[in-house]
């Protein structure tokens, strides 16, 4: 079987049944020194060090870039907050009365809002861009990318986990 992810994003795994992460490479526990400095590169202790010391600087590497991916843990309650507020506006279509609310204009700054009832609502779909969507196309986009949100954090929990695990290993080496 080919190692890595297949057409779905989802993780395969490698011919001796490791799952791979991301491409990080598994960081190898050293058991018997000896045998360890036999192998090539390792001709000296300062060349192994450095090996060592360069492998466990790749994986600080990785971790810092994986930690700026962590902002989806922010974004999953927006989005099911968002959700609520369309679940609420879908009820209220139907009315002939108008729905007091308040929004964020500024941060601490709100504003009270009477809204007649409608059918669409404008998303923030990022990078100064929105759109304008009928109320139950915009809960499918939702949905989607609260599914889409929260598996993408758990492959990205799972993936530091595996990262602390060659931390662990690393360290214990030198």
């Amino acid at each position: 079987m080919a190692a890595g992810k297949d057409s779905s994003g989802i993780e395969v795994a490698a011919e001796d049944g490791r799952c791979l992460h991301l491409g990080i490479p598994e960081a190898v526990f050293v058991g018997d020194v000896d045998s360890f400095m036999k192998q090539p590169g390792n001709k000296t202790a300062d060349t192994a060090l450095k090996t060592l010391d360069e492998q466990y600087q790749k994986y600080k590497f990785m971790e810092f870039n994986l930690a700026q991916k962590k902002r989806l843990k922010g974004q999953i309650p927006e989005i099911k907050q968002t959700l609520e507020n369309l679940k609420y506006m879908q009820k209220k279509k139907e009315s002939t009365n108008s729905m007091e609310t308040r929004f964020l204009l500024a941060d601490n700054l709100y504003c009270k809002a009477s809204v007649p009832p409608t059918n669409k609502v404008c998303l923030w779909l990022g990078a100064n861009v929105m759109l304008e969507y009928d109320i139950d196309e915009a809960q499918v986009l939702l949905e989607k990318n609260l599914s889409t949100a929260t598996k993408n954090l758990d492959s990205l929990e799972e993936d530091l986990d595996f990262l602390q695990d060659q931390f662990t290993t690393t360290e214990s080496k030198a």
